[in-house]
């Protein structure tokens, strides 16, 4: 059984969102996140040390077992497919929606729509559920030129206040998901080092519960 676990934050929003609770779980990292150059952070708790990684990467460093436990949005877990890995707890921080946008609701009567976004797999399989058939196109930043440029006529992405659409003349048309950052687990390590890994869960059940309270 593993004494010490390894715990995978994503970068950015998730991370400044994460930090209070680990201060509140008595797991502070021991240097700051945004300015060590170290990658693997020991914390407060000797069980417990963190590596800050890419959003994407997140459940790959799960999956393979390289972090036993791992904080990623949904939407970055939708679209990975992670077979090796639990979806534990919904943290309830870094909050939006998963959309569908444009400039107006379209008919796919006559023609197959060009869909924008990065989240190609969710976008997918949205459409297929509702038995749509779209070309998807891949881009990886500034969704909302696709429209405007001609390029796609939808886009499928992270919705929060809306004001960057509005301000392009967009408007959020279809509801695909709510988005939040979770908790997962790497199967094995729920396994092997079940009792540390628990601790940690009910630590982190216990600070987002006061957090919402």
């Amino acid at each position: 059984m593993k004494t010490q676990i390894t715990l995978a934050i994503s970068k950015g929003r998730i991370l400044q969102d994460t930090i209070p609770l680990l201060q509140a779980m008595g797991m502070s990292p021991l240097e700051d996140l945004n300015k060590t150059r170290k990658l693997l952070i020991d914390t407060e708790n000797p069980n417990v040390r963190v590596v800050v990684v890419r959003a994407t990467d997140v459940p790959t460093y799960v999956e393979y077992g390289a972090a036993d436990l791992g904080i990623a949005g949904k939407d970055v877990l939708m679209e990975s497919r992670g077979d090796g890995l639990y979806e534990l707890l919904d943290l309830d921080i870094c909050k939006c929606k998963l959309m569908v946008a444009g400039k107006e609701k379209l008919s796919s009567h006559g023609k197959r729509l060009k869909v924008a976004t990065k989240y190609v797999n969710a976008a997918q399989q949205y459409f297929a559920q509702r038995g749509q058939q779209v070309e998807i196109i891949k881009l990886y930043g500034s969704m909302e030129l696709a429209p405007i440029t001609g390029l796609a006529d939808l886009i499928v992405d992270l919705v929060d206040t809306g004001n960057t659409l509005r301000a392009n003349g967009l408007q959020p048309l279809e509801h695909i998901e709510d988005i939040s950052s979770r908790l997962v687990a790497n199967k094995a390590s729920l396994k092997v080092s079940f009792d540390t890994l628990q601790d940690v869960v009910e630590k982190f059940k216990a600070a987002t519960a006061n957090k919402t309270g």
